[in-house]
């Protein structure tokens, strides 16, 4: 899907949804994901330990917000590296076919991956969709439409408007974005909704080099929002995970004024950005062989 943005502002701020915007990334990972994790990938026998592992990648650690077939490898590969899931001889099975496919694919999302399945008929990227179908089908089911912005997101939007062109850039599927923005009355304040359809959050903030410098600014949950703005020359704003309330707060008292102004970039941008590393780690609390 080809994305072009003409500005209409001097600035340019980008948004992350999920676990950002609304509180939604717990309920979607623990409640959606997880449980068709478990039951497309044969981990009955490791449920405790699967659930311990989509956590650790999908909340609690610098692969927070990854793209879900990524995340569901790496997911995999931690399960398979434990000694009690090898204990108990649970085969952990990744298919080669999606770890290809997810090197030389751009846009993970279902629509590439149905086009790719169509071609090739491949099992394993076909058991691959079902899961990722199964998980939007659990989605719409559980979610729903009553979970709000977290506070202080209305009235930073509000603060926003006006000044800056608002983009939603997110690994979340298009249609459950716009459902999400239009159910709580925030999609009148973008400019534009940009989904995993549209392709990776660093390649929807290409738009950045549209502005000058300093003018971009990413809010973010997750380590791939902020790779996203340094690849593109943008600022960066956290969302700390946990923290999520004193972030918006923040946003709203201090940084979009100092973002506004010019002052966001040095000092105070490293020491926000050095608060969000601390929330993530690297690498799981338990033991790996």
């Amino acid at each position: 899907m080809k994305f072009d943005f003409t500005p209409t502002k001097d600035f340019l701020i980008g948004i992350d949804s999920d676990g950002c915007v609304f509180d939604t990334m717990e309920l979607k990972q623990k409640e959606c994901f997880t449980p068709n994790t478990i039951r497309f990938w044969g981990l009955q026998g490791v449920s405790k330990y699967a659930r311990e592992a989509c956590d650790f990648v999908n909340l609690y650690s610098k692969s927070r917000g990854i793209n879900r077939f990524l995340s569901l490898i790496e997911e995999l590969d931690w399960l398979a590296r434990r000694p009690e899931v090898k204990a108990r001889g649970v085969k952990i099975d990744v298919p080669q076919s999606l770890r290809d496919w997810v090197k030389r694919e751009t846009k993970l999302g279902n629509p590439a991956l149905t086009a790719e399945v169509e071609r090739t008929d491949d099992p394993g990227l076909r058991k691959t969709l079902e899961w990722s179908l199964a998980i939007n089908d659990f989605v719409d089911m559980i979610v729903g439409s009553g979970v709000p912005p977290f506070p202080c997101v209305r009235e930073s939007l509000e603060k926003m408007r006006g000044k800056a062109d608002i983009l939603v850039v997110s690994a979340t599927p298009q249609d459950a974005l716009v459902r999400e923005w239009e159910e709580q009355d925030l999609i009148r304040h973008v400019a534009a909704i940009c989904g995993q359809e549209i392709g990776t959050k660093k390649e929807s903030l290409v738009l950045a080099a549209k502005y000058p410098k300093n003018r971009t600014l990413m809010i973010g949950d997750a380590p791939g929002d902020h790779k996203a703005a340094l690849a593109n020359d943008a600022l960066f704003y956290p969302i700390n995970p946990g923290d999520e309330e004193r972030s918006w707060q923040r946003l709203g008292e201090e940084g979009l004024e100092r973002f506004f102004a010019g002052t966001f970039a040095g000092e105070y941008q490293n020491r926000l950005v050095e608060e969000f590393n601390a929330h993530l780690p690297a690498t799981p609390p338990w033991k790996t062989e």
